[in-house]
């Protein structure tokens, strides 16, 4: 018997606290959401409620009166940004709480702005999140990023459909890479993160090097940090609480060492960018830095997130993916990098996180970057995997090992 669109989204709001988040009894949520969302965070509020939440703090957002900020706010009043917020954000992290994010972005929307003036708001919410950031990185609490189908994002995933009709497909997408239909979605998640971490243990046991990615437009050799550990699907929090911080998930992770990239990598898929649409990306690597970087659409605004500050030139993170996923099943070019970057391997220029080297938590910025790890503001995942693209373990003494061919996994 099939379920009906409210029973679905109802299971997609029950994951979204039991697996995302994995919210305990006594745990506080805040949730970051758009207006589109209400029927879905109603929903995420009740069941954060059965679960045993004290307070479901909401905060709604609304990409539109962003866009009317940039529109006709002062330039210079951009990187004004509410320190109420900012502290919001920091006591929630200092106190444990969980963190739930749900967007639903159009990717486009700010495609027609002035890129300085986003790149002024963006560095302006950065600085004032950054003790929220750090805590993150350290998984400090459980947090979670997952999106839900709007007007504005569906319609641009597939313009051929009548509004109505795309965002209906979009939420047949999202439920299907979400497990949702499965008879039990949560048993089903369970075992799916198991599986992941198997296989990230086969990889911790291997200790390679480096890996190298070979495709059309890629010659690329990603170097591994010092001490690496590769993750897949669960993170735990400081006392041992799993939590998925992508929902979806299907990536294998870790830390690439910061000097250590050399070659050329083109991705595979667009990247969505603060409203903008950058298509066709090439990276050119040398001593792990990006010295070249081209786009044939969006390329300003490529070229101003690489100019947030010195460690965004270098990679954060190298994550393996297969293209036999649930994800990749539905066939749809996502346009957000959530869903995109978990059909596909992908890399991160930007900030490294604590949990891809051992001991993590216990370690400090500066003895991270001692390791080979990045430091930065920032974090941009961008998509370079498909079944084009085969994907080599490199041992110490040079070894070459299959990780993936032609997209699946070769081990």
């Amino acid at each position: 018997m099939s379920l009906t669109f409210k029973e679905r989204l109802d299971r997609y709001a029950a994951l979204l606290i039991h697996i995302g988040v994995n919210l305990q009894a006594g745990q506080r949520l805040l949730l970051s959401t758009d207006l589109e969302c209400a029927p879905l965070a109603r929903l995420i509020a009740k069941h954060a409620y059965k679960a045993g939440a004290p307070l479901v703090n909401i905060i709604w957002n609304d990409a539109y009166t962003a866009r009317v900020r940039f529109q006709h706010a002062a330039p210079d009043s951009l990187s004004t940004f509410p320190q109420w917020r900012a502290d919001l954000w920091r006591e929630t992290a200092e106190r444990g709480d969980a963190f739930l994010h749900v967007t639903s972005d159009d990717p486009t929307l700010l495609a027609d702005i002035d890129p300085d003036l986003i790149d002024r708001e963006r560095r302006g919410r950065q600085g004032p999140l950054r003790p929220f950031t750090e805590l993150m990185r350290k998984n400090a609490f459980a947090w979670c990023r997952a999106a839900a189908p709007s007007t504005a994002w569906a319609t641009r995933v597939f313009p051929e459909l009548p509004a109505d009709a795309a965002v209906a497909r979009l939420w047949d997408d999202v439920f299907t890479a979400n497990r949702v239909d499965e008879p039990d979605p949560v048993q089903a998640w369970r075992d799916h993160l198991a599986e992941l971490a198997r296989r990230a243990d086969a990889l911790n046991a291997r200790r390679y090097r480096a890996v190298h990615f070979q495709g059309p437009g890629t010659d690329l050799e990603v170097g591994l940090a010092d001490s690496h550990v590769w993750v897949g699907g669960a993170s735990l929090t400081p006392t041992g609480v799993f939590f998925a911080g992508n929902l979806p998930t299907e990536e294998l992770f870790t830390a690439p060492h910061r000097a250590e990239v050399r070659g050329t990598v083109r991705a595979t898929k667009p990247l969505s960018l603060s409203g903008t649409l950058i298509e066709d990306i090439e990276l050119y690597f040398e001593e792990g830095r990006i010295v070249e970087a081209r786009a044939s659409k969006g390329e300003e605004a490529l070229q101003r997130a690489l100019g947030t500050d010195e460690g965004a030139r270098f990679l954060g993170e190298v994550a393996l993916v297969s293209t036999q996923s649930p994800v990749s099943a539905t066939g749809t070019l996502f346009l957000d990098s959530l869903y995109d970057e978990n059909a596909a391997c992908h890399l991160a220029f930007g900030f490294s996180f604590s949990e891809n080297f051992e001991g993590g938590s216990d370690l400090s910025p500066e003895e991270i970057t001692a390791l080979g790890g990045n430091d930065s503001l920032t974090h941009v995942d961008f998509m370079i995997g498909s079944t084009s693209v085969d994907v080599d373990g490199i041992t110490a003494d040079g070894t070459r090992e299959p990780l993936l061919r032609s997209g699946e996994w070769a081990f």
